[in-house]
């Protein structure tokens, strides 16, 4: 196993400085947001070896599209270059086809993230060779330690590998190559409330844990301090295709729950397959729709119409303080493992 011990992840939170999480324009758990901006329809394939980003807006650094996909590519230190969906999603299934980068600290990632931090996260840490992570965030919740784990991955700055979240209102699956290696069921997340169940966007980056102005634990979290001479390292993605499991034009949040039965959808699709025909009305979220119970198995027949969506505010943080909220789940989460021997 390329990742340390329990016991030395453990020793790394205590060295570690506490990061801040990614910050938000508008807070939908203080205040009334506008609307995010939906995906309004089920299906939505990006394929970056044709040559454009489509849909995705580059947000940090610089994104370039490769016979190979798109091209994250650390030169020099300060380099975080990240891309974010354009649109939101309410529960869905979202498969990133992607070759990990090399390096020494360095970090390969997708997640899912809300306007009130909610998170699901796939990464990858080059130094240690075949462990991915997965982790999840609930609203910001630092209160417990009990989010990651770790998947063994072939070869995966040689091997494009497909990385996928299947996500509803009743539970997330984590899939490697079409296999569910985690499930994580709504009540396992303090009840509920740590549960991640807010619209989304899609964000794809690389960053150099490694980087010698980081703090000492978040150097040996990433598994050493990375060495910009030996670069460039660069992370492709050949394509992302989603669906979403409540296709709307906007998401609004009703109230400052936070909760997926509080969101609403404008102009939901309601047809009971992948086609798309229009209803102008909004779509009570429920946690018995059959979106909610829609699994990785029902990805290539259908996705029911599920419950509603969410309002919205978009993020104003730069990538390295996007980043600095997954290595504060990644450290918490093997203090945990740690408590469990």
């Amino acid at each position: 196993m390329g990742f340390p011990s329990y016991c030395k992840w453990a020793a790394l939170a205590l060295a570690a400085t506490a990061a801040a999480q990614t910050t938000t324009s508008c807070d939908p758990m203080n205040k009334t947001c506008p609307a995010d901006t939906g995906l309004n329809k089920y299906r939505l394939n990006t394929d970056f070896t044709a040559g454009s980003l489509g849909r995705w807006n580059t947000t940090a650094g610089t994104v370039t599209t490769t016979d190979l996909g798109a091209k994250f590519t650390i030169n020099e230190q300060g380099d975080a270059p990240t891309i974010e969906s354009e649109f939101y999603i309410f529960f869905g299934h979202v498969d990133v086809k992607m070759r990990t980068a090399n390096g020494t600290g360095i970090v390969s990632t997708w997640i899912l993230e809300s306007d009130d931090l909610d998170e699901i996260d796939w990464e990858q840490i080059s130094t240690w060779d075949t462990e991915a992570e997965t982790d999840y965030f609930g609203k910001g919740n630092t209160t417990s330690y009990d989010r990651g784990t770790t998947v063994t991955v072939s070869t995966p700055e040689e091997t494009f590998h497909t990385y996928s979240v299947d996500w509803t209102a009743e539970r997330i699956e984590w899939l490697l190559d079409g296999v569910v290696v985690r499930t994580l069921e709504y009540a396992d997340a303090v009840d509920g409330t740590n549960y991640p169940q807010t619209p989304m966007r899609i964000r794809i980056g690389i960053w150099a844990g490694g980087d010698p102005d980081n703090s000492e634990g978040t150097i040996e979290w990433a598994g050493g301090e990375t060495d910009y001479t030996e670069g460039p390292f660069s992370f492709y993605v050949e394509s992302v295709n989603i669906i979403n499991y409540t296709p709307a034009s906007a998401y609004r949040y009703t109230d400052k729950t936070g909760d997926y039965t509080s969101i609403k959808a404008t102009n939901a699709t309601i047809s009971t397959n992948l086609g798309s025909s229009n209803s102008s009305s909004s779509v009570a979220s429920s946690r018995t729709s059959s979106s909610a119970k829609a699994s990785s198995s029902l990805i290539a027949s259908s996705s029911a119409s599920a419950s509603a969506a969410a309002s919205s505010m978009s993020y104003v943080s730069a990538a390295p303080a996007y980043y600095s909220s997954i290595f504060a789940m990644a450290v918490g989460s093997f203090v945990a493992g740690l408590m469990q021997f």
